[in-house]
């Protein structure tokens, strides 16, 4: 099968020509992000493979049906970018990886709470600099915290393992309650209930109707004051704008953020050289109590080692008409 892939990095290159078993696809890296000024690209090819900031909406479905692509294989699990119900009405068929490295991503958010209560970041910087003195790096210990985890998948679940494993008292909400968490020790309560009683709140739900801006002015005012924040799921599930009146205002104590709501413009690309031109991103990096890292929480060779096999075996279960057990479908 031709395969043009998209947003390639040099990390795709490799995973992907390395993936053992599934070489007899022919890929083409593109590097551009897909969208309605790119998806010309696409001619001559059989599929395409698109990451998170990729634009599949009805533009672009249109001109890839047109161009008689018949698959867009997603490498990643959230689906927010693409429009479902023009691929039901055109015809196009859909597959992602909906389980790469729930761990990776778990332990990032984790790494990102520890970062920001320990300031290690600010000691690394300050030692660097030859200054060893520890005035207001001051933290707080983690055992006995009351931890809010918004959304038990696979990474809410690994992410309340992991804490449970510190001796916090682990607190969640889910549609969907799992058996096995509340076996542990994880209490269900209502989403009012994590807001209000919580040290530390981590997200980990999906993007859509229903959870965009979950976290806004409303719910921040619930919030213990000083309370930490922490998103490694979706940039729209957070408002930015409120979050940066929460921290200026002391509601947030701190905000650790993986994913951003803008990222499209900003993540994945090198602008060390040039004038920041998102000034709400600018004045989040003006705080001393936010972290920022680009979209890695993914990131680990396990991981990407999972994403390549994954997104090739979709590709060649649906080029041999086998059953799709990755395939996204809309919900009429």
């Amino acid at each position: 099968m031709k395969i043009a892939l998209f947003s390639a990095k040099s990390y795709d290159r490799e995973f992907f020509d390395n993936c053992p078993g599934l070489t007899d696809h022919s890929i083409t890296y593109f590097e551009v992000a897909l969208n309605a000024q790119t998806v010309n690209l696409a001619t001559g090819f059989d599929a395409i493979c698109v990451f998170v900031n990729d634009v599949v909406d009805r533009s672009a479905i249109t001109r890839l049906v047109a161009m008689n692509v018949k698959v867009v294989a997603l490498r990643c699990a959230g689906f927010n970018n693409v429009d479902l119900e023009s691929v039901h009405e055109l015809g196009l068929t859909i597959v992602r990886v909906p389980a790469y490295s729930p761990q990776a991503v778990a332990e990032h958010a984790v790494a990102m709470m520890m970062t920001l209560n320990r300031q290690t970041h600010r000691a690394y910087n300050r030692v660097r600099d030859g200054n060893f003195s520890i005035e207001h790096l001051t933290g707080f210990n983690l055992y006995g915290k009351t931890i809010g985890v918004i959304g038990t998948g696979l990474i809410g679940h690994c992410f309340c393992n992991i804490m449970l494993g510190f001796g916090c008292h682990v607190i969640a909400y889910d549609i969907y309650e799992n058996e096995q968490l509340k076996n542990k020790g994880v209490v269900y309560k209502p989403l009012e209930s994590i807001f209000k009683e919580s040290d530390i709140i981590s997200l980990h739900c999906p993007l859509n109707e229903s959870t965009a801006h979950l976290i806004s002015a409303k719910s921040i005012e619930q919030m213990k004051k000083g309370v930490m924040l922490i998103n490694t799921s979706r940039g729209g599930l957070l408002n930015t704008k409120d979050a940066i009146a929460g921290l200026k205002h002391g509601k947030l104590g701190y905000l650790g953020i993986d994913v951003y709501e803008q990222e499209a413009n900003l993540f994945f690309k090198d602008l060390s050289g040039v004038i920041m031109q998102d000034e709400i991103m600018a004045r989040l990096m003006s705080f001393p109590n936010v972290l920022i890292t680009g979209h890695m929480g993914f990131f680990t060779k396990e991981a990407l080692t999972e994403i390549a096999h994954i997104t090739l075996q979709n590709l060649t279960d649906f080029e041999n008409n086998t059953p799709l057990k990755n395939e996204v479908r809309f919900a009429e």
